[in-house]
């Protein structure tokens, strides 16, 4: 898939573009984006996200990757997340196309920015993909590895992502790697994505969190209000829901 400006690029004219179409060398897709007509697709009218974001990042050359919810679900966190043709897709990238949310894709389109963090770069991943395509490269999916992913997600807290499915996410990241977490921390411009990181973190306990000090990373000053109904959590000073208050005795009252 291609849009308008790579044809340019190559040489093929807008008015070129046309006729590649009229003659069934190209098919239109949408407003200024076409491809290689194909014999056959599993669900007539709709595009796969998958192909459609190879393309851009392959060959159309836009810097976006796959992150937050959707990057956990490709790389096997995503049991307990909501599945199914509703489900979106979140895509991030400071140059994302207009055209993107408008495609006839078998799923929809929600795009951010990559303001989170100060190095927009960090902890992105090549995944393989299961496109099954007529594709004749092995292409890979850049998208956000889970320490990276998991950040986006709560960043989504709580208008768009809910406490439950990723507590759920949380419990299953075991492996995640201290350094990179330190990394993205330090990165996060977000005092309210840092400060929940080590909510989730303090309530699963797993091994890695043993080689991470909050004191090391700046986590503001004051209380931060997020859930309407919440308590405010005795360490990290965040509103959080009441269940995540683990009361222990040097909470105090």
């Amino acid at each position: 898939m291609v849009d308008s400006a790579w044809l340019e690029r190559h040489g093929v004219s807008r008015f070129l573009a046309r006729k590649y179409v009229n003659a069934g060398w190209l098919e239109r897709v949408h407003r200024g984006v076409f491809r290689r007509p194909i014999s056959s697709s599993s669900v007539p009218g709709t595009l796969d996200w998958k192909n459609c974001l190879l393309s851009l990042q392959y060959l159309m050359g836009y810097e976006v990757h796959v992150g937050g919810i959707t990057a956990l679900n490709q790389q096997g966190y995503g049991h307990y997340l909501r599945l199914g043709s509703n489900a979106p897709i979140w895509v991030y990238g400071e140059s994302i196309p207009n055209w993107l949310t408008q495609l006839p894709l078998n799923a929809p389109i929600e795009t951010r920015s990559t303001s989170l963090f100060s190095d927009p770069a960090l902890g992105l991943k090549m995944v393989n993909t299961d496109v099954t395509v007529t594709l004749p490269w092995e292409w890979e999916l850049k998208m956000s590895a889970p320490e990276r992913a998991i950040m986006e997600a709560m960043n989504e807290l709580p208008d768009h992502e809910s406490f439950h499915n990723l507590d759920m996410v949380f419990e299953s990241l075991t492996t995640l790697r201290p350094r990179t977490i330190s990394a993205l921390l330090h990165s996060c411009k977000k005092i309210k994505v840092k400060r929940l990181f080590f909510v989730f973190a303090d309530r699963h306990n797993h091994p890695w969190r043993k080689r991470l000090d909050p004191e090391e990373f700046n986590l503001g000053s004051g209380d931060r209000a997020l859930v309407k109904g919440g308590k405010i959590h005795p360490r990290y000073r965040i509103v959080v829901p009441e269940e995540f208050i683990r009361r222990e005795s040097h909470d105090g009252p």
